[in-house]
């Protein structure tokens, strides 16, 4: 569905209130079984489908150093087959009723998800339930599937310059946080890993008291409820302690800009420039995350975005420039902006075009007709997103995942409505500074040896 871009605010607010479900005071439906999973069930009667999500809260954010990759490389080891379920007969099962399957590991968690008819539920709790306590997790298995995360690694890191730089100004920017380490992990870790440490990890993190079920479409929640008490309530609790219990992991404060220069094969220079921000903790109290997600759209939200319409239109320095912010997370915030400089340009040219960007908003602040627009923008997408069960399901299972709680969403709509122009412009003033500042540079190497050393090193492989 496109939004006129006339809509009022007002208007589209309006559409919001009155496209809601009459269900929508009892929806979701939130229940707690006796060994702590946490089921969350979403109506919608739209079509004859329905998504199960389960989210372990254990990510790479959990990992010990000499162990990075582990969480991902657990994920892979689900598919592998339990005690119940051979290997490759999970998958089997959902494809022969008409099903999608797949899982997904973040810094923060992992998730599992089947989308089917809802018919078929039952059969995909009963095997999502059983990897949850009967994975077998073999030497054989593990060897080959350990090979196939490396060339992943290869494949979507190491021979991809951005990929590439993003994992080096995370790794410079964070001197303790376990942010700093990659999601995949360090090929030195993977290359040394063993299936005890995966055992290790699905002993410690997989467990009901560690998991939310999320389960949204055409479904009765009641029944859904007795369904998982069926397949997930016969397993004990596990002694997981809560997001909020775990130790913390304070990054010390910046004290100075940070910069680095990663040469990787690439057609053109790249820039990122990360600045430190606070994320969301307390969804009614907080204002500051809810205006820097207002900044980023104003700079990057459409066309008429300041950085596009600056820098790409009008000077003409960079061929893109974007920025981007979450403030959905378990560790602390990074603001980012990046751009690739146009030919003749250079990445400082760049960066000093950034830079007064963002000082026209230190010093002149945003316009109201901005920030109603970008208001506008961002209540449609959180709406239409809505459009998609599986949507649902994620917003609901990312931020019980990282201990917030799916009823925040209202409140955070409503909260960055409630954004003021003197905010947003407090926010730039605050956070994007040198002190809290990592810059990356990429310096492009030519293509053709790397094209050949990777082609000789992938037919090694195969």
């Amino acid at each position: 569905m496109n939004t006129s871009p006339h809509l009022s605010y007002f208007a589209l607010l309006l559409y919001i209130t009155t496209a809601l479900p009459l269900s929508a005071s009892a929806n979701p439906h939130e229940y707690l079984l006796d060994n702590g999973l946490k089921l969350i069930v979403k109506e919608d009667h739209r079509s004859p489908v329905v998504i199960q999500q389960v989210w372990y809260k254990a990510g790479s954010v959990d990992e010990v150093n000499g162990k990075t990759g582990v969480a991902h490389a657990l994920e892979h080891m689900m598919f592998k087959g339990t005690s119940n379920v051979p290997t490759g007969e999970f998958s089997r099962k959902i494809a022969a009723v008409g099903g999608k399957e797949n899982a997904f590991t973040s810094s923060d968690y992992t998730a599992y998800y089947q989308q089917l008819h809802q018919r078929h539920l039952p059969m995909a709790m009963e095997l999502e339930s059983d990897r949850m306590h009967n994975l077998q997790l073999t030497q054989e298995e593990f060897s080959k599937e350990i090979q196939v995360v490396m060339e992943e690694r290869r494949l979507r890191t190491d021979d991809q310059a951005h990929a590439l730089l993003y994992e080096k100004l995370m790794a410079t920017a964070f001197q303790t946080h376990p942010y700093r380490r990659p999601v995949i992990g360090w090929m030195n870790d993977l290359e040394n890993m063993q299936v005890s440490d995966a055992q290790d990890w699905y002993k410690h993190w997989y467990a009901p008291s560690n998991a939310v079920l999320v389960v949204v479409g055409d479904v009765d929640p009641k029944n859904v409820l007795a369904l998982a008490k069926k397949y997930y309530g016969k397993f004990e609790s596990g002694a997981v302690p809560a997001v909020s219990e775990r130790k913390p992991q304070t990054e010390p404060p910046q004290i100075g800009i940070k910069r680095l220069v990663v040469k990787a094969p690439a057609k053109l220079p790249h820039l990122i420039m990360g600045y430190k921000v606070p994320v969301l903790k307390n969804p009614e109290k907080d204002w500051e995350p809810y205006a820097l997600t207002i900044l980023a759209e104003v700079l990057d939200g459409n066309a008429a975005a300041r950085l596009n319409k600056t820098l790409v239109r009008e000077t003409r320095i960079a061929i893109s420039a974007d920025a981007g912010y979450s403030a959905v997370a378990r560790g602390p915030g990074t603001f980012y902006i990046d751009g690739t400089p146009s030919e003749g340009k250079t990445v400082d040219e760049l960066e000093q075009s950034i830079r007064a960007e963002i000082d026209k908003i230190v010093q002149s602040g945003i316009t109201q007709e901005e920030l109603a627009r970008v208001k506008a923008q961002v209540v449609a997408s959180r709406t239409y997103q809505l459009d998609s069960t599986f949507a649902q399901a994620m917003q609901i299972g990312r931020l019980e995942s990282v201990g917030l709680s799916h009823r925040d969403a209202d409140i955070m709509l409503e909260r960055l409505q409630a954004v003021t122009a003197e905010q947003v412009k407090d926010v730039a003033e605050k956070y994007l500074v040198d002190d809290s500042l990592t810059v990356a540079v990429l310096d492009p190497q030519p293509l053709a040896e790397a094209s050949s050393s990777r082609n000789s090193e992938i037919k090694l492989k195969h």
